[in-house]
């Protein structure tokens, strides 16, 4: 086991965990609607205690990861650049999001947030494939 390994292997979890997690959510909006209340809320709420901190780890473990680039990779500036616009996108969505005071706001940053998380997971592939 070396350091990249782990390196890449938390990278990865959060990922996962954000990513996964938001669209995983979303599916189950519809049934935590349907057991009424404040079911959704309640569930978002205890999502965002993992979620943060996933995002967190993103964040350092993502400096890492561009710390750790060979001379190939870092000529990839566009999808470096890319990759970075969509993480942050996805986490100030993702605040705005937990925010919002209108179902119409709440289902735009919503939206935003997990398309923002997806594009930089694919720009995170493709900086992998090189």
């Amino acid at each position: 086991m070396t350091l990249e390994t782990v390196r890449l292997f938390l990278h990865v979890l959060a990922a996962t965990i954000w990513v996964g997690g938001q669209l995983t959510l979303a599916g189950l909006v519809p049934v935590l609607r349907a057991l009424g209340g404040d079911a959704p809320k309640l569930v978002a709420r205890q999502f965002r205690r993992i979620a943060w901190p996933a995002f967190a780890v993103l964040l350092i473990t993502g400096g890492w990861n561009m710390a750790e680039l060979s001379a190939d990779q870092r000529g990839r500036t566009g999808v470096i650049a890319a990759k970075m616009i969509a993480v942050v996108l996805s986490g100030v969505a993702a605040f705005a999001h937990e925010r919002a005071s209108s179902k119409r706001a709440n289902a735009i940053w919503g939206a935003l947030t997990a398309l923002s998380a997806l594009a930089a997971l694919l720009m995170g592939v493709v900086l992998g494939e090189s």
